[in-house]
């Protein structure tokens, strides 16, 4: 029975004995019989047994191919689903690039801002083991930090020199605003609280809540300053460690060859507005040979 079990699982058996013993019956249902005959039987009986098994294993095997082609159906629905899914979001990132070029357009002295910021974070976020699914979360947020200043009047945004600390503090509401615009939309729920957060410093003295940790700010042209050269930024990086920025973030930056910084400018300026930012949080790591 073990046997024929183990070759056959679908196979229907029909015990034919003269063992009249209840325990022999019971182990042998136990262990897949299908019905247990005593000798002498007629032979009209072993025949409607028979016909009952082959209908019992007809019934199965029919079982089985639903199951089969019900998990087909699942599979290739699943399949359907997954790219639909795909599709939406690929939907979601072009109108967030839309977004990103009209606050370039609003600000055009820090034009590309927001698309290398994207980039340098997304190569950092790598060198963390951060993983995929956040990267993504990470990348939305990163290239709409500053989304938030599309709404603070261009006489403040634009300004050639210092701000006021009446205008500074108008200035700081960018964050709070970018916020507004983005929690209410469900798949950048978790981007608008980086965005939120995103002015704040490590040692707890940023804006607007004076929370501890922050996202690290390459610099660039300003209406108020030049841009520093890379090496410049690496080494105000380093000077706040621990103020500004979270140590242990500022370590694995500087971990990170500045030929990778350098690589990633270059192909953001040269491919310009046909620059997809968040095909590179689903590229291969540009941080690794």
């Amino acid at each position: 029975m073990e046997y024929i079990r183990g070759k056959q699982p679908q196979l229907p058996v029909v015990m034919v004995t003269s063992v009249h013993d209840i325990d022999v019956a019971i182990d042998s249902m136990h262990r897949g019989a299908y019905d247990y005959l005593l000798k002498p039987f007629e032979r009209e009986h072993l025949l409607g047994t028979v016909k009952r098994a082959l209908e019992y294993r007809q019934t199965l095997e029919e079982s089985n191919s639903y199951q089969q082609n019900l998990e087909l159906v699942v599979r290739a629905r699943t399949e359907l689903l997954r790219q639909a899914m795909e599709d939406l979001e690929h939907s979601y990132d072009i109108t967030l690039e839309a977004l990103g070029d009209a606050l370039d357009l609003k600000d055009s002295e820090t034009e590309g801002h927001s698309r290398r910021v994207t980039a340098y974070t997304i190569a950092l976020a790598r060198e963390m083991g951060v993983s995929s699914a956040e990267i993504k979360v990470i990348a939305r947020a990163a290239f709409l930090h500053d989304i938030g200043k599309m709404a603070i009047p261009d006489k403040i945004l634009c300004k050639p020199g210092p701000l006021s600390k009446e205008e500074q503090k108008v200035m700081r509401d960018h964050c709070t605003c970018g916020y507004d615009m983005l929690r209410k939309i469900p798949f950048l729920s978790a981007a608008a609280e980086i965005v939120f957060t995103h002015q704040e410093r490590h040692d707890g003295s940023g804006y607007p809540s004076g929370l501890r940790g922050s996202e690290i700010p390459i610099t660039s042209d300003r209406p108020y300053r030049k841009a520093r050269s890379f090496e410049a930024a690496r080494k105000e990086i380093l000077r706040h460690s621990g103020t500004q920025f979270d140590p242990g973030v500022v370590e694995v930056f500087l971990k990170i060859p500045p030929e990778i910084w350098h690589e990633l400018r270059k192909e953001i300026l040269a491919h310009n507005k046909q620059f997809s930012t968040f095909d590179i949080a689903n590229a291969k790591s540009t941080t690794k040979p």
